[in-house]
């Protein structure tokens, strides 16, 4: 699992911002068992606060900052 305020940079982006691991969403069947974990991530835009909602943990570790 991908540690909240985890810096990651996507690949393959032109604007090179750095964005950052606010929250884990983690779905859950009937039984209980884990069906998905999708992560929301912050990075800032013209001063303000862009969020996205829905993003899955490959691209998070092939970007992270170090």
């Amino acid at each position: 699992m991908i540690e909240i305020g985890t810096k990651f940079i996507r690949i393959g982006s032109k604007n090179g911002r750095v964005e950052t691991v606010v929250d884990v969403w983690t779905t859950r069947d009937m039984a209980g068992e884990v069906v998905c974990v999708r992560y929301v991530c912050e990075h800032e835009f013209l001063g303000q606060k862009i969020t996205d909602i829905d993003v899955c943990a490959t691209t998070i570790l092939r970007g992270v900052v170090k």
